[in-house]
């Protein structure tokens, strides 16, 4: 049987030289890569106790969405500034190669649930961290957060002290 590494391709300097891509539209494509990362995204959560499913767009919302039906949880977008057409709150953040503004509705997450935070790679922890900060603005717990990707060399983990981190695959490197 296949792991999810041998789905998931890796693409030389791209966004920028020195860089490797690790492409996860390789796995979508393929029905059981696909099912696979699903699964083992979900056995990570395991039998964690939470409310609410939250993702960013657009690969965490591949994952995060299948996770939050299956389970039976709600799920909640965060999209990037100017996505979401009712009141929103924002946190601005840094990513590997430049900054930018996420949202989340500003009714999304009721005071005291619980979320679990799900995209497809977590990198230096910029993301995630927006993302934090968003749900605890709201009342929100962050109970956890799981990928299908890390890189581990880049530190997120340090960035998320006191929560919860579990990827299905993880590499060195940028």
């Amino acid at each position: 049987m296949k792991k999810i590494e041998d789905y998931i391709e890796s693409i030389c300097d791209f966004p920028k030289k020195g860089i490797i891509f690790r492409d996860v539209t390789s796995l979508l494509k393929d029905k059981d890569g696909l099912k696979l990362a699903i699964d083992k995204i979900q056995d990570l959560i395991g039998k964690e106790d939470f409310d609410v499913v939250v993702a960013p767009e657009s690969r965490g919302f591949l994952f995060g969405m299948p996770i939050a039906y299956n389970l039976n949880k709600s799920f909640v977008p965060v999209r990037k500034k100017g996505k979401l057409p009712r009141e929103t709150i924002s946190q601005d953040y840094d990513l590997e190669y430049s900054s930018a503004t996420l949202q989340m509705h500003s009714d999304s997450i009721k005071r005291g649930q619980k979320v679990i935070i799900i995209d497809d790679l977590i990198a230096t922890g910029g993301t995630i961290d927006a993302i934090v900060k968003m749900v605890r603005n709201l009342g929100g717990n962050v109970v956890g957060v799981y990928c299908l990707i890390e890189l581990i060399d880049l530190k997120a983990r340090e960035k998320l002290d006191g929560i919860t981190v579990k990827s299905c695959v993880t590499y060195k490197g940028e």
